[in-house]
């Protein structure tokens, strides 16, 4: 193995693998290729000191890109405005854009309102039917546009009744009326019902039976049961169990052993970086699927520093990196708002140590809302660097998720 030390701080040995297999094949090319391609930008850190610090005023200037006319490379995704609409905003929360709710509150709000679907849900668009990932992502910009008003205004009985309509009997959610079932739509409807108030028993009934059965003999989960396990569906599975349950129960529900070994086996050297399959590739947007987890599972089992926070850091800062502004995948890669939003979400898992305080009276729609987030000497950070703490279940900036939901608290349906 050889190393060497990146020379900003914070700083991590690197270490390039040397051990080669003789039979090459697409994923062992591709591997060693991304391998050279991060180590030349660690490595060469000298030679290009702005990145070593958060761009973020390029970055800024990127987010705001997907509140208006979207650019001609996005135009696709104005299907999805929703989730522009989240991407753009939330990212320019974590980057400390303090004018968001001012500036661009009312416009969220009618934005999204627009896209409420009357057969139930929201939909990606106007006139298009309730989908539940659209309607995660609705949820969430109405909670960032701070605009009651608005709230007032979302008829939480349609919705619940809709997601009553989706869910199955085995406890999983349809995406949408005849639409598939996955990990992913039961933490979109989850999250959903976590915010506006409306978590009950029956809505929740074998949910936390199917997400189980989605755990894989890897350790990670899978979007149904018996395929294989995938970053993106292990935080759904382990953020729908910690909206749930307080988290020293989760593992009463999974093999949490099995999970933190599939966890640690995505973090990469020489990249730092995270992959979200076996056998795959580092991603930045993997920071957050797969590096979000931690928060939740460092308090399943009371540890903390089980994974290389540094490390990441490290790979976010020298390898995801647009110099123009905005976040992306890898080296050699566009940056996009995707990227930008969860990439940057992922930084404030490495940045901050997330702790759970719940009370002995917290029941069932208690627990997403009882997380704060701390600084530690332990995690080194830049100066210049820190993003915003988030709340570790419904990734929106802290105090946004908590302030919808104590707004809906005690209001009927």
């Amino acid at each position: 193995m050889e190393s060497a030390s990146i020379s900003s701080s914070p700083t991590v040995p690197i270490y390039k693998n040397q051990i080669k297999d003789d039979i090459n094949t697409d994923t062992t090319l591709d591997q060693e290729e991304t391998e050279d391609a991060v180590l030349k930008l660690l490595l060469g850190a000298k030679e290009n000191p702005e990145t070593k610090n958060l761009l973020k005023e390029k970055h800024l200037a990127y987010a705001k890109k997907m509140l208006g006319p979207l650019p001609a490379g996005f135009v696709s995704l104005d299907a999805s405005r929703p989730w522009c609409v989240y991407w753009g905003t939330n990212a320019m929360m974590l980057l400390g854009d303090e004018s968001v709710q001012e500036v661009y509150g009312k416009r969220i709000a009618s934005t999204i309102l627009a896209c409420v679907s009357p057969e139930g849900g929201i939909g990606g668009g106007h006139g298009q039917i309730g989908h539940l990932a659209a309607s995660y992502a609705s949820i969430n910009s109405l909670a960032i546009s701070g605009d009651e008003e608005a709230w007032n205004k979302l008829d939480r009985k349609a919705i619940y009744d809709w997601l009553l309509r989706i869910k199955q009997p085995d406890g999983s959610f349809k995406m949408h009326i005849g639409g598939e079932c996955d990990t992913r739509s039961a933490y979109c409807a989850l999250a959903i019902a976590s915010l506006l108030n409306i978590i009950t028993p029956e809505l929740v009934e074998n949910t936390a039976e199917y997400l189980s059965r989605c755990q894989t003999y890897e350790g990670g989960f899978s979007g149904v049961p018996g395929l294989e396990a995938h970053g993106g569906y292990a935080f759904c599975a382990l953020a729908s169990f910690c909206i749930l349950f307080p988290p020293k129960e989760v593992h009463k529900h999974i093999n949490i052993d099995k999970l933190i070994r599939w966890l640690s086996r995505r973090q990469h050297q020489p990249e730092g970086g995270f992959s979200g399959r076996t056998n795959k590739l580092v991603d930045g947007c993997y920071n957050h699927w797969v590096g979000g987890c931690w928060a939740l599972i460092e308090n399943i089992v009371s540890y903390h520093d089980l994974w290389d926070r540094t490390a990441l850091q490290n790979y976010t800062l020298y390898c995801c990196q647009s110099t123009s502004g905005g976040l992306r995948d890898k080296p050699g890669k566009n940056p996009d708002a995707y990227h930008t939003n969860y990439t940057l979400a992922g930084l404030s898992g490495a940045q901050y140590r997330y702790i759970y305080e719940g009370g002995e009276d917290d029941q069932l729609g208690d627990y997403a809302f009882r997380w704060r987030a701390e600084t530690t000497d332990r995690i080194v950070v830049s100066e210049g660097n820190y993003v915003a703490k988030i709340n570790p279940i419904h990734v929106l900036r802290e105090g946004i998720a908590e302030a919808m939901h104590k707004f809906f608290e005690g209001r009927p349906l």
